[in-house]
């Protein structure tokens, strides 16, 4: 797969270089780390700041259960020479039942953090890659291309990832301010 997407890249790089050297236009080219560019807008800063709250709210409402379970697992421990073996076996199916209700509970709020990041990173990514797009068209790139595999090596002088967080702050500045919690 990465060998495909390497190969797809070089191929538009020799494509643009050569359309290009058929004018008297000189190949400009850029990248953007997405990942740092994404999370270090106003925007981006916003939205993991409200993903870090819901995950911080959902361990606090997971901390009490597993407490519980811990504890029961505990007084198991304590008890394993006291019970039967027919009270030991029931309580810990108990505690094996309530552990898979805890991990359950526990991949239910991942899945909604997951939604709720995709929900909420889409509209950022829909802006970047706005942005990223104005950029390439007022600056006269001919290519821009994404930090990261299968980009082993680039000058700094070709990072835009600045360019675009500043283009991206400007923008969602000069638009009224979204709700914190949407």
């Amino acid at each position: 797969m990465r060998v495909n997407r390497a190969i797809v890249i070089l191929a538009v790089a020799l494509f643009i270089g050569w359309g290009m050297g058929a004018t008297d236009s000189q190949v400009k080219i850029g990248m953007i780390d997405v990942e740092m560019a994404m999370f270090s807008t106003d925007a981006g800063r916003s939205v993991r700041d409200q993903l870090q709250r819901k995950a911080r709210a959902a361990e606090a409402q997971m901390q009490p259960k597993v407490e519980h379970f811990q504890q029961l697992q505990a007084e198991l421990q304590e008890m394993q020479h006291v019970l039967s073996k027919e009270a030991m076996q029931k309580r810990q199916f108990d505690l094996v039942d309530l552990k898979g209700q805890l991990e359950n509970e526990v991949t239910g709020f991942q899945q909604q953090i997951k939604v709720e990041e995709a929900r909420l990173v889409a509209p950022l990514y829909e802006k970047l890659n706005d942005a990223v797009n104005e950029i390439g068209r007022k600056q006269g790139f001919s290519l821009i291309l994404q930090r990261g595999p299968p980009i082993i090596y680039s000058r700094e002088a070709l990072d835009i990832t600045e360019l675009v967080i500043e283009t991206v702050n400007k923008q969602t500045s000069k638009r009224t301010p979204e709700p914190a919690d949407g």
